[in-house]
């Protein structure tokens, strides 16, 4: 599943094509809003929220959309051939005389009054790269967090109810970044608020380009410290990076830690060393 960046990334691009711009052609192809008719109508503008996407339209409405594991938004100019994967894997078209916005795979479509926007994102904690972050959303999220003392720290950061932006790279990456293992126990984290704000650092300098630095190596073999790094040694102290489930379905995930640079219980709920 796309991390925060990546959708307000995506949010970035497609507000550029279509903001402003009135709709050519408009097709949702899921069965629900199948005889929607959005021809006609200007785009006002696109917004994240946490991983998901907001185009507001003209006339009060709004398409929600959201990436999940596989949904991609590709954007074409007049007579560009798509390429993003076979016609029937196309959820949404959305058309201007001078390009097309052709969604793949999105695994949610749903057309709602601007208004109940609220029905779709009403239940996300503060979104990291929000406009509104610094008006209360660190303080707002470490409340959220705090809620739930026990919950282990990996799940509590994935969890968007808590704060809105951080997928499984960023949680693995985090945790190392605070010395501790995703199972411990958040209420356990010497300095949580700490771990909050570089969330929302590494967000916000990564927004814009592709691939989660958090390094500050930009090579992608070298961008992160533990996150897809299974079997191969720690860039600090060496130790064979470390790989287990976390979670229960159908919301697991895969962990990745140090054993010797991070501490706390592992998977197996080990006492910490």
């Amino acid at each position: 599943m796309p991390e925060g960046d990546s959708v307000f990334r995506t949010a970035a691009q497609l507000h550029q094509a279509l903001a402003g711009r009135r709709l050519t052609a408009a097709e949702l192809r899921v069965p629900a809003h199948a005889t929607a008719e959005l021809t006609g109508r200007q785009v006002l503008d696109v917004t994240p929220r946490g991983k998901h996407l907001l185009t507001r339209l003209e006339g009060g409405l709004t398409l929600h959309t959201h990436l999940r594991m596989d949904g991609r938004w590709h954007i074409y100019r007049g007579g560009e051939r798509w390429s993003g994967g076979p016609a029937h894997q196309i959820r949404a078209v959305l058309g201007t005389e001078e390009c097309t916005a052709v969604g793949y795979r999105l695994p949610v479509v749903r057309l709602l009054r601007t208004a109940d926007e609220d029905e779709a994102v009403g239940h996300l904690g503060p979104d990291l790269l929000g406009p509104h972050w610094q008006d209360g959303g660190p303080e707002e999220a470490l409340r959220r967090l705090a809620g739930a003392p026990e919950r282990p720290a990996g799940e509590a950061l994935l969890d968007q109810r808590n704060l809105a932006g951080i997928g499984n790279v960023y949680a693995a990456e985090l945790c190392f970044l605070a010395g501790v293992t995703p199972w411990t126990p958040f209420g356990e984290l010497p300095a949580p608020e700490r771990l909050v704000a570089l969330a929302h650092r590494l967000l916000q300098v990564n927004r814009m380009r592709p691939g989660h630095i958090t390094t500050g190596e930009p090579r992608p073999d070298r961008s992160h410290w533990v996150y897809g790094r299974a079997g191969q040694p720690c860039r600090r102290c060496g130790s064979m990076i470390r790989t287990a489930r976390q979670g229960a379905a159908p919301r697991q995930r895969v962990a990745f830690w140090c054993p010797s640079c991070q501490r706390g219980p592992g998977p197996d709920g080990a006492e910490p060393r």
